[in-house]
């Protein structure tokens, strides 16, 4: 499946209702997001299917490829674009036999040998980070800009930065031969989501588009 990892938004839904969760999803499509990652770490089975689902709607209206983040029965059940497995996750190579060969399958990989053995795997792209600290429940073990750039010319699939970063300091990959960027607190906590997008797309494609020059 072709897919844009420029701007991959991974949500957060702690705190809202559906409508405020899916109003936020909404204005980041409109600002440009590329993908979409639904990550509901507290959330049982049946309520994060039909969250998924509702959540798939909005993002369809926009074009924008739904990844369903660890469960790989909630992607096939709400037929998302793909999923995204971590390293305590099942295997790389398990999600791709699961799903098949059209879905989109991420991997989480923090070092060259973990980007090798998901590319091998059969991982369309890399969320390697976090690159800052970050206010999200996943535990968060910082990863030097070097090992981002050593993964990165590891595998020829896309990689994306993840971890605390926003447009105030996104910077520091400005030399980075990044596929995109991935992030949570710069969008569901702005008070403009769909301008933050937009600044943020902006900004990863000039850091993109520099590398590949």
């Amino acid at each position: 499946m072709q897919f844009d990892p420029t701007l991959y938004f991974v949500t957060d839904s702690t705190g809202r209702t559906d409508e405020e969760f899916l109003a936020v999803v909404e204005r980041a499509c409109k600002g440009g997001v590329t993908l979409v990652q639904l990550r509901e770490k507290e959330r049982g089975g049946r309520d994060y299917l039909r969250l998924a689902r509702l959540t798939k709607a909005v993002c369809d209206r926009y074009g924008v490829p739904l990844i369903i983040d660890d469960r790989v029965d909630i992607a096939l059940a709400c037929d998302a674009a793909g999923v995204h497995v971590g390293q305590s996750d099942i295997p790389v190579r398990d999600a791709r036999r699961l799903v098949g060969p059209d879905k989109i399958v991420g991997a989480t990989a923090k070092t060259v040998e973990q980007a090798l053995e998901a590319y091998a795997g059969g991982a369309d792209y890399l969320g390697t980070g976090a690159i800052y600290p970050t206010t999200t429940k996943v535990k968060t073990i910082l990863t030097p800009v070097s090992r981002l750039n050593d993964v990165c010319r590891a595998v020829p699939i896309p990689v994306v930065a993840i971890g605390g970063l926003n447009a105030g300091n996104m910077d520091i990959l400005c030399d980075s031969p990044i596929a995109g960027i991935a992030v949570v607190s710069a969008i569901m906590k702005s008070t403009d989501p769909q301008n933050a997008a937009a600044e943020l797309l902006e900004k990863t494609r000039a850091i993109v588009e520099k590398n590949r020059a």
